[in-house]
This record gives C-alpha cells, structure tokens and sequence, in this order.
C-alpha cells in the first residue's frame, strides 16, 4: 500500500496596504461623514441667495427716481447716469449742500414741490443754478419764474409739435408733453413751446443768465412714456448737464412731544371735572343699601313625570278623551315620520301607506288609529281610550 500524499499548509494572505482597507481609507470616512451636511450647507446657501435676489424691493411714487414702476422714472436717471452724475435729493437742505458741491455744469430738477415750504422755495430760488420744474404750483412759480401763469389744461401725455426755435424741443420733435399750460408776460425773456389753445406745455424763461425750464406735465419722463414720441430725446436735452441735482421732497412728517391732554383745549380740560363729580355723586346715589339684602327662597323642584300626571288629570276630570286622543296620535306621529324617512309636512296617506309598508297592518285599521274617525270609537270611553294607547305603544315598538 502506498501512503497517501501530503497537501502543503495553505498560504497565509499577504496584508492589505492601509489605502486598500475597506472604505477606502481616511479620506473616504472623512467625505461620507461630512457630506451630507456639505449638502443642505450649500442648498440652503444657494436657496438663500435666489430669495435674496427676488426680494429686493424698489421705491414707489410718482417721478420716483428709484422706481420701476410705470410711473417712476429709473430709467431716465440710468439714461442720464450713463454720461454724467445724478444726485437724487429728499429735501430742499439736500438739494441745496447738492447744488453748492456741484461744478460749474448742473441742473436742478424739482418735482412735487407742493411738499415744500415757502421758506425752502426761496432758498432753492435764490441758489442761481438752471432748473426744470415739473408742473410746478402757484408758488413755485412766483419763486422761480415771477409773471408765469397757469392758463389752462390739455389732457395728460397729449403729443404736442414743438413749434418754437428751442434746439432742445426741435431736436425732440413731437412729444407726449400734454398737461398744463402756461403764459408769460411780454416783459419776460420767454421761450414757448408745444403750444396750445391756451398757452405752452413747455415754457423757458431766462433771468439773469439763469434759465427756468417749466415743464406741464412730468409724464414725458416716467418709464411708461419716456418710450414714446420724443419724450425721452426732450428730458435728455433739457436736463443735458455734467451734474443733474434731482429734488423729490419726501413727505413731510408732523410730530412733536405734547400730550394729547396738552393738545386739547382748556375748556375742555375744565369739563371734566364737574363730569367727574357727577360720575361720583351718580355712584353714591345708585350703589346706597337701605337695609339687608331680602333672602330669595329657591324654586320648587317638580318631577317630570309630575306634568305628565297632572295634564292626565285635567284630561280626566274634565272628561277630554277626544284631546287625549288627539295628544297620544300627534306624539306617536312625531316619533313615527322620522324613522320613516318622510318630511314633517307629510299628508296623511302618505304617513299610513310607509307606516303600514313597515308594520304589514291594514290601512283602513292603521288610519282609524294614527288619525282617527268620526266618530272615534277610541274615545267613547276610558277602556278605548286605553286600547288605543296599546295600539300606538305597538306600532311604535314594530318601527323599531
């Protein structure tokens, strides 16, 4: 016999290198442990900066220099941007320190001066610089341009030829520029343009080496028509400068420290005090005990079935089987049509065909005990009376 043949020891596996571990190493672990969080991390940066962006809001108004809205004017003040510099000023002061730091080459621009005070008129009157106003008021005018006049109206943004020899207006042609109009005395260096029946839309006036540009209507520089006719061609002239100070006052703010106790008047400061005696003596008068208060027995506590009892022998002593009858038919119906399904008003016959569907009884049988017959045999006497209580309790009890 031969011997059996020896296997060699299996061979130990060689040692994986630290980079071959399963995971893939350091690194690995490292990227699955913080990705996640490096994910919602940059969604929530990403998400943040779309809402950013869809959340800035601009300003709002009419001429609004910051405004993209039809009746703002953003788009004339990036026009004018593009080959100067726009100062936009929230108040005359603004205006003013604006005008006095400007170079040689400016133009103001005043719009809803209505907001402005006499006192602050005056100011940017005297400030000797070239200025356009926007349907200016009464008193602008007499600051600005003394003798120029409101003589009438067209309507708003009405295209108007120019007509006149200003190189502004005649580069512009027609222009949407309807709205006010305006007339200067004879006296005055004026120049009128896009005229009308009753005057010009557009009126210059030149004073000593000033110029006052007033202007009906400020619809030709809004984003909405600066588009059309010449509208945008006529602003860019008339406001053609280095500098462009643009004056839209902010609403004036009224407050103070008085009290409105301080805000109201002595003599009704003084009312309330005889109010507040009579208040008191009122009181006085009103809440005074004359003795103790009066004990109030409480109600008397009734069974129910007491009533039940005590109508019963009404009934009884008064011989009224008929109105008995009539109580026990009219609570066996109103417990009965629910169940049947049928509306409250339900005439008679329909009543006894669903109740005789459901009970299997005779009609003619079923309608002497539901409504009755004349006469009733049910109340001739007590026993009938009684038997047709049964009868009632039985059909009751088969509609369950």
């Amino acid at each position: 016999m031969t011997a059996p043949a020896r296997t060699a020891p299996p061979t130990p596996p060689a040692p994986r290198p630290e980079s071959a571990e399963p995971g893939g190493g350091g690194i690995a672990r490292l990227w699955r442990s913080v990705r996640t969080p490096l994910i919602l991390l940059t969604t929530f940066v990403v998400v943040a900066v779309l809402l950013s962006l869809g959340a800035e809001r601009f300003p709002e108004g009419y001429l609004e220099p910051g405004s993209v809205s039809p009746d703002g004017t953003r788009a004339l003040v990036r026009l004018l941007g593009e080959d100067g510099e726009v100062r936009i000023a929230r108040s005359s002061a603004d205006a003013a320190d604006a005008v006095s730091g400007a170079g040689d080459d400016v133009v103001l621009l005043v719009s809803l001066d209505h907001r402005l005070l006499p006192e602050e008129l005056d100011r940017l009157a005297g400030l000797d610089v070239d200025t356009v106003l926007v349907q200016p008021s009464l008193s602008a005018l007499s600051e600005f341009a003394p003798g120029v006049d409101v003589t009438g109206r067209i309507d708003d943004g009405a295209a108007l030829a120019p007509a006149c020899d200003l190189p502004g207006a005649v580069a512009a042609g027609e222009a949407g520029v309807g709205g006010e109009l305006y007339t200067a005395p004879r006296s005055t260096e004026a120049v009128g343009c896009y005229p009308s029946a009753a005057g010009d839309a557009l009126l210059q006036v030149t004073e000593d080496g000033t110029t006052t540009t007033v202007l009906g209507t400020g619809l030709p520089l809004t984003n909405g028509a600066l588009a059309g006719h010449g509208n945008a061609a006529l602003a860019l002239n008339l406001l053609a400068a280095d500098e462009v100070v643009w004056l839209r006052p902010d609403t004036p703010r009224v407050g103070g420290d008085s009290s409105l106790w301080e805000l109201l008047p002595s003599g009704v400061r003084w009312s309330v005090v005889p109010l507040v005696v009579a208040l008191g003596l009122l009181a006085v008068w009103r809440g005074r005990r004359m003795g103790a208060l009066v004990p109030e027995a409480l109600p008397v506590v009734v069974r129910a079935a007491e009533t039940t009892e005590g109508r019963a022998g009404l009934y009884q002593s008064r011989r009224a089987r008929g109105r008995a009858a009539d109580a026990l038919r009219r609570g066996f119906r109103e417990r009965a049509v629910p169940k049947l399904g049928l509306d409250p008003d339900a005439s008679p016959e329909a009543v006894v065909a669903a109740v005789a569907a459901r009970t299997g009884d005779d009609p003619a049988r079923l309608r002497a005990v539901v409504y009755g017959d004349r006469p009733d045999p049910f109340t001739a006497d007590d026993p009938s009376l009684v038997r047709l209580a049964d009868e009632l309790d039985e059909r009751t009890r088969k509609l369950r």
